[in-house]
């Protein structure tokens, strides 16, 4: 009954962005929303191409909540009836749907929950057209996301790595193995390691690490180091070690 191209975008993914989300207890209910089921229907059957009959509304139930607020269910069982471009030929189903109004006067506790009954009823109906109405938000094993775009592509966040020229003598420190100072250690240097810093072997230098290294500055330019604003880093060669 629909042409090729209608059931090309009947057959489409359902777009990402159109899906809503909320609470419902402690589960996440994904749906979508009743002004955008029926503008995607005049889209995709045109306008005057498909009607809704309400065949039945009915109250369920009527009662106050811990606010004294009314609350209203109702039930509604909608009729959809969807045309081809010439109306030679239709297609009809039908479901039903629930709404409940909360509100302080019963009038505004009816118009909620009839309205939302109605809603439900043409958004379940409408879903058994496919993806472009919801239906995927029925299968438990896809997971989805709202508009909020809960899922970021890869590209939002995964940045590419930078060139960055790196100081000669940081490439030094780089190319070399870094070994720990043990036995070699001068005694001059236990004050440093009282401090709670360690001494380390990089290439021809070593070199000071440890916690809050800057506020400890002046014992380190005591035992002979300087600072290397380039790598950051106090060094002192190991050759100047050797001579002393």
């Amino acid at each position: 009954m629909f042409n090729d191209k209608q059931n090309q975008v009947l057959a489409y993914e359902l777009d990402s962005s159109r899906i809503k989300s909320r609470s419902k207890g402690n589960v996440s209910l994904s749906y979508l929303e009743g002004f955008d089921v029926i503008e995607t229907a005049n889209k995709i059957f045109g306008f005057g191409n498909w009607d809704y009959n309400i065949t039945s509304l009915t109250q369920v139930s009527q009662e106050l909540n811990h606010n004294q607020n009314n609350v209203l269910c109702y039930k509604a069982v909608i009729n959809i009836t969807v045309h081809d471009i010439q109306h030679s030929k239709s297609v009809t189903r039908e479901d039903v749907g629930f709404g409940t109004g909360i509100a302080k006067t019963l009038a505004d506790a009816h118009e909620g929950g009839a309205k939302e009954a109605v809603t439900d009823a043409i958004k379940r109906t409408l879903r058994s057209f496919g993806n472009q109405f919801g239906n995927s938000l029925y299968d438990k094993s896809r997971k989805h996301q709202n508009q909020s775009q809960q899922m970021v592509q890869p590209q939002q966040y995964t940045q590419q790595p930078q060139t960055q020229q790196i100081p000669p003598q940081q490439q030094q420190y780089q190319q070399q193995p870094t070994q720990q100072m043990q036995n070699n250690t001068p005694q001059d240097y236990a004050s440093l390691y009282n401090l709670g810093l360690t001494i380390m072997e990089q290439g021809q230098n070593l070199v000071v690490l440890g916690d809050d290294i800057f506020t400890k500055k002046d014992s380190i330019k005591a035992c002979g180091f300087r600072w290397d604003g380039a790598t950051k880093m106090w060094y002192k060669p190991i050759n100047q070690q050797e001579a002393a």
